[in-house]
């Protein structure tokens, strides 16, 4: 189906009571991480087309978390959406939020989450414009501020980074080192995006030992030597090596994602998806 005003407007009226209709997700906390997610924006035409349809055959592959980002989905019923998942039995843990939001919105965006059932808030990029030195002060400030509202909802806020948080640097110091000093410890964590900090030249390892505790999730992806994005397990990333630290890092979700599986990049995103899927069993986070 494709998305409809009526439905954007039906999205928007319901937030406000959305979160006291539904029950919380049970979201994976705290032990062992039993189950492989996806990021929904892996396959952002297709949802975009027909979300049901694709948290239907993203389940059916055998995915039992997701988590939100772009293709429309915060125009979207949230009953609607949170309806489709407890019938798929699909917990949506996360959801990526853009940073304007978070300022100009930030009562709609916890009341959105609520009513999907994240435990997750994420922000999954800051544009250029920001990252001048007090760009980027006042962003991270505005993380703080909004951490402390979403944490008293129950939700964590988390910064999500691509490569120029470790390359682009002020006074020697990198975006990333800035960040890391400047947020609050407690209401902002970090979903590392395990393709972009290798490609920065940074060592997962290394972050997890300066970040014990603090890394709520992983973007897990694949990369060939030459630094191609490639379905997980096409590639040469030593995940087992990874997720054999996840204790230690504090990650409690592990989101598969490609960026380039979509079309116009290639026809079929589904055949990434669950071939990542099958590398996720293998590697015993089998999901549902």
């Amino acid at each position: 189906m494709n998305m409809t005003r009526r439905q954007a407007i039906t999205g928007a009226a319901m937030l406000g009571t959305a979160a006291a209709i539904l029950p919380p997700a049970q979201a994976q906390s705290g032990g062992a991480i039993k189950a492989a997610g996806l990021q929904l924006y892996t396959v952002r035409d297709a949802f975009q087309k027909d979300p049901v349809a694709t948290l239907e055959r993203v389940a059916k592959i055998g995915y039992g978390e997701v988590e939100y980002g772009g293709a429309g989905y915060d125009r979207l019923d949230p009953v609607m959406l949170r309806k489709t998942q407890d019938r798929l039995g699909i917990i949506a843990s996360s959801m990526h939020v853009p940073y304007q939001q978070i300022i100009d919105q930030p009562t709609e965006v916890i009341a959105r989450g609520r009513a999907l059932g994240v435990s997750l808030i994420v922000i999954p990029y800051a544009d250029v414009p920001m990252r001048t030195r007090d760009g980027w002060r006042m962003l991270v400030a505005g993380l703080n501020r909004f951490g402390a509202q979403a944490k008293r909802a129950g939700i964590q806020l988390a910064y999500h980074n691509h490569a120029f948080e470790f390359t682009e640097k002020h006074d020697g110091r990198s975006l990333f080192d800035l960040l890391v000093a400047e947020r609050e410890p407690e209401l902002v964590k970090i979903e590392l995006d395990l393709f972009w900090t290798i490609a920065a030249g940074e060592n997962p390892d290394a972050i997890i030992d300066r970040l014990a505790g603090d890394i709520v999730a992983y973007h897990v992806k694949d990369r060939t030597r030459d630094g191609v994005m490639v379905s997980v397990g096409a590639g040469v990333v030593d995940f087992a090596a990874i997720f054999a630290r996840n204790a230690a890092a504090g990650v409690r979700h592990l989101f598969v994602e490609n960026d380039f599986a979509a079309l116009p990049y290639q026809p079929d995103a589904f055949a990434s998806v669950e071939f990542s899927f099958n590398t996720m069993k293998r590697l015993g986070f089998a999901g549902g």
